[in-house]
């Protein structure tokens, strides 16, 4: 059974940039129970359009029969600020003029969610994190996290991430802005503006998420005398439209612009130091043809974090790929617990 409340802060919230946000919400989902030493919580991170149902998104890894089960895990996942899931977002109705947001909406970075979710952590009572997990830009909430609380986060698990976004993926999120700000309904002031840039924007987006590989042996023709009305075309559409149903596009446009903020060194010496802070025992997992996370960019992660594991594997769908291969990752961190729950048995043997 699974739990779904919010969270409402009851004072100003201030971002990184100084602006206030009032009224903050967070939507979040919690499965499973606390137990006795409070030694059982399994915190998840969700990616760019995620939601606080990790099971259901993260299926096959998060589940009743799966490697983090209610059984055994008190498994919390949080909706993200600005984010279209019961989070404070860009059609969350500003306190002060009575009216929604849309692009009046304070810009926030990853930092900021980070934030936000340690006040909720601090809500539930939850003083230590057994295990911290996020892929992309969850990855990304989690290496933040585990910096700015080193001694919270016991486990740190970091699938197809980076310390901070390169310039390859910027222009990516930018090339996607672009797409919804062409389309003018998008500075209309309405619930269901940009719709159509949003549409655009997803399209591009898949193009960094799946690969050559992926698309030649799902999207192929079995006949060789078409010109048109390609299955690639009619997916990508399919694509677009299956998001605008479930998404907005100014939530899309905030939040590819915190995905852009993400840089663990900003404001702290430099990125290799603040990596080295990390005292969590640390899985990195690399998707091999992962276009839009490269897979130094997990290297780079793993060498610069003490004592770090890394392990890379392939997929034909490239960087979604750590929603996919749940086999895989299964095997891995459950491998990964297990050493590390050992590695704490002959610490403690070596105290006694």
């Amino acid at each position: 059974m699974s739990t779904m409340n919010t969270y409402n802060h009851p004072k100003i919230f201030q971002l990184e940039s100084g602006k206030k946000l009032r009224g903050l919400q967070l939507a979040y989902q919690t499965y499973g129970k606390l137990n006795a030493k409070k030694d059982n919580v399994v915190w998840a991170c969700h990616a760019l359009t995620a939601n606080a149902d990790v099971l259901d998104w993260w299926k096959g890894l998060f589940g009743n029969n799966n490697l983090f089960n209610p059984d055994e895990h008190y498994i919390i996942c949080a909706n993200v600020i600005g984010s279209a899931y019961g989070s404070s977002n860009p059609l969350s109705v500003n306190p002060v003029t009575g009216l929604p947001y849309y692009l009046s909406f304070p810009e926030f970075t990853v930092r900021d969610m980070v934030k936000a979710h340690q006040l909720l952590a601090k809500h539930l009572a939850i003083n230590d994190i057994k295990v911290l997990i996020g892929g992309s830009l969850g990855g990304q909430q989690a290496v933040e996290w585990a910096v700015a609380e080193p001694s919270k986060i016991e486990n740190l698990v970091l699938v197809a991430t980076n310390a901070q976004h390169s310039p390859w993926g910027i222009a990516f999120n930018e090339s996607q802005r672009m797409a919804i700000s062409t389309d003018r309904t998008f500075y209309a002031q309405h619930h269901d503006g940009g719709l159509k840039g949003l549409k655009v924007a997803r399209s591009i987006a898949l193009l960094s998420y799946r690969t050559y590989d992926a698309y030649g042996a799902t999207q192929l023709e079995s006949v060789n005398d078409k010109t048109n009305n390609f299955r690639a075309s009619s997916y990508q559409n399919y694509q677009g439209e299956k998001l605008c149903k479930r998404f907005n596009a100014y939530s899309y446009w905030y939040l590819s612009k915190a995905m852009d903020s993400h840089n663990v060194g900003r404001g702290r010496k430099s990125v290799p130091e603040a990596l080295a802070s990390i005292k969590a025992n640390t899985l990195v997992i690399g998707v091999e043809n992962d276009v839009l996370f490269p897979i130094s960019e997990q290297k780079y992660l793993s060498e610069h974090i003490k004592g770090a594991v890394f392990h890379a594997i392939t997929s034909a769908y490239g960087h979604d790929g750590f929603l996919i291969e749940t086999d895989t990752l299964t095997q891995l961190i459950g491998n990964f617990l297990k050493e590390s729950s050992n590695k704490k048995i002959i610490k403690f043997q070596k105290t006694a």
